[in-house]
């Protein structure tokens, strides 16, 4: 498909908000990143599990980044913008300013995170109910999705942020409202995280049986009564104030947004592999699994009829791909994991010390430093008596069990670079193995995956994708664009723009239209890991 008018001054701005830092990217029409930036955000972390953030630190940050990516374009040729963000909870009193999500007050800090745990209790409760809801989730909610964080809002802080809040948004739906004025919720945030459905719309009787009736009873205003496919273009576009703030056009289209992980699936799944002898080829989009790997993980399965997998989210309609089921497997801690092995070993000063010497990464190093002490067997080998269960931060996918903790079998008193090294390699291969366990259960369910595709901060690491591909015995695509995430973002853009062709209107899209899109916006993906036994 191609755009009506193909010329490669048109650009669209996408804005990918993370867990530790905002980026933006300018993209052409040809799916190429022109210009990126990136700006960290603050976390904070005031008790174990509880973790907030901060609406204008987040939004300051999408300003700044934004500015530095068009700053050498004529803005005139920006013809849409897109935004996609962590599935956090953001809270606002009836004039949209900041509530506070803690006990100290503090109204800056206004989302609570993701990776949030504090609704153990709220969310043990919901799944009491086994109400029909909760097999669109997998059979278990997750405490990091937003009912059970509603209602700890409303039994610790009734008072202070429960019966003043004016609005409960998911991040991504709060960055649309910010920078058009319009409260519209996407169907991706509402579907994935919060229980709607795209046929039945919300439940009544799911919101009254936990305890949250008081939304019912307002209509679902402040969850959201308005919901939007992801890429439908939002409002009249930007407004004075956030184009004044963007540096942008008032009235450029901006698009209904995606969750972070979903950008990233959009940006990957779509991809032209053709030439490279990849077992997807001429294959339907659903042999593939686009697998999102940062701080946490998340495994995209997208199928024509829906899946039910037990311990997996979903099936999703239309979440991700407008007209296709979407199944969501994840890890809880995968980057944020790994950092915390590496920083938290005794010989980490060593090995920065060194990393710095040689003006490589602590990873790049590490890496070499496996390379080095592997002798003749392959890198995998030399943990053959060392082992980690990686479930730190509990497992989301496939067992679904906050619960569980972290373990390291094999530990000696040797504590130097070499067992830094040899820990790191461990914590590698444990969430590899937790890869394969969720695709074996995705594929135990029905689903017929042959082809993952990684992006995401971890898809930059060369030992991260290499052990993937050995552990899961399937081949693994990464792009010749690294930037994915932002590119579905960006995508977003181009199609609440209008300017493509494959998009059949404002309102209604067909799950083969938006696929073209994403094969005529994304890179051709040309770097391949293959396995040992998968060529």
């Amino acid at each position: 498909m191609h755009s009506k008018k193909q010329t490669p001054e048109k650009y669209y701005v996408g804005i990918d908000v993370g867990s530790a830092s905002v980026r933006a990217a300018l993209v052409d029409g040809f799916g190429t990143v022109v210009a990126h930036a990136e700006q960290p955000i603050q976390i904070w972390e005031p008790q174990p599990d509880h973790y907030e953030q901060s609406t204008g630190d987040i939004w300051a940050a999408c300003c700044s980044v934004t500015k530095k990516v068009v700053s050498g374009v004529d803005t005139s040729h920006i013809r849409g913008v897109g935004f996609d963000a962590t599935c956090s909870l953001v809270v606002v009193d009836k004039q949209f300013q900041p509530l506070a999500v803690n006990r100290e007050g503090q109204n800056y800090r206004n989302v609570i995170m993701w990776m949030d745990h504090r609704a153990v209790s709220q969310v043990e409760r919901i799944n009491a109910t086994q109400h029909r809801v909760l097999s669109y989730v997998g059979g278990v909610m997750s405490v990091e999705m937003q009912p059970p964080k509603l209602l700890w809002i409303k039994e610790n802080l009734r008072e202070s942020c429960w019966e003043k809040a004016g609005h409960f948004f998911d991040l991504p739906d709060f960055l649309s409202w910010k920078a058009t004025g319009v409260t519209a919720r996407s169907l991706c945030t509402v579907v994935c995280k919060w229980t709607y459905t795209s046929d039945r719309g919300w439940d009544d009787s799911f919101w009254k049986m936990i305890g949250l009736e008081d939304l019912v009873e307002d209509k679902y205003e402040k969850i959201g009564n308005h919901v939007l496919s992801p890429g439908e273009s939002v409002g009249k576009g930007l407004t004075p104030e956030a184009a004044k703030d963007l540096s942008l056009p008032e009235g450029i289209a901006v698009a209904a947004s995606l969750i972070d992980a979903h950008a990233g699936g959009l940006g990957v799944i779509g991809a032209d592999v053709k030439g490279h002898n990849l077992p997807c080829e001429n294959q339907p989009i659903t042999s593939r699994v686009a697998m999102i790997c940062g701080t946490s993980s998340c495994h995209m399965g997208i199928s024509e009829a829906p899946i039910f997998v037990p311990g997996v989210w979903g099936p999703y309609f239309s979440a991700m791909v407008p007209g296709l089921w979407l199944n969501e497997g994840g890890q809880s801690a995968t980057g944020k994991l790994i950092d915390h092995v590496v920083r938290g070993h005794v010989a980490f000063p060593e090995l920065q010390a060194k990393a710095a010497a040689s003006a490589q990464s602590i990873y790049t190093y590490l890496n070499s430093h496996l390379d080095l002490i592997k002798k003749s067997l392959p890198v995998g080998f030399l943990t053959v008596d060392l082992h980690v269960w990686p479930d730190f931060h509990g497992n989301r996918s496939p067992l679904t069990d906050l619960t569980l903790k972290g373990m390291v079998v094999g530990l000696t008193l040797s504590q130097g670079l070499d067992e830094l090294a040899l820990i790191y390699l461990a914590t590698i291969q444990a969430i590899a193995l937790g890869t394969r366990h969720i695709l074996e259960t995705m594929q135990a369910a029905g689903h017929h995956i042959n082809t993952l595709f990684l992006c995401g901060g971890l898809s930059k690491n060369p030992l991260f994708v290499q052990m993937h591909a050995d552990i899961t015995g399937k081949p693994v695509v990464l792009s010749k664009e690294v930037e994915s995430v932002l590119v579905g973002a960006a995508i977003l853009g181009a199609c609440a723009s209008g300017d493509f062709a494959s998009i059949q209107g404002a309102k209604q899209y067909t799950a083969s239209s938006w696929t073209q899109l994403l094969i005529r916006m994304v890179p051709t993906y040309t770097f391949l890991c293959n396995t040992d036994t998968c060529s």
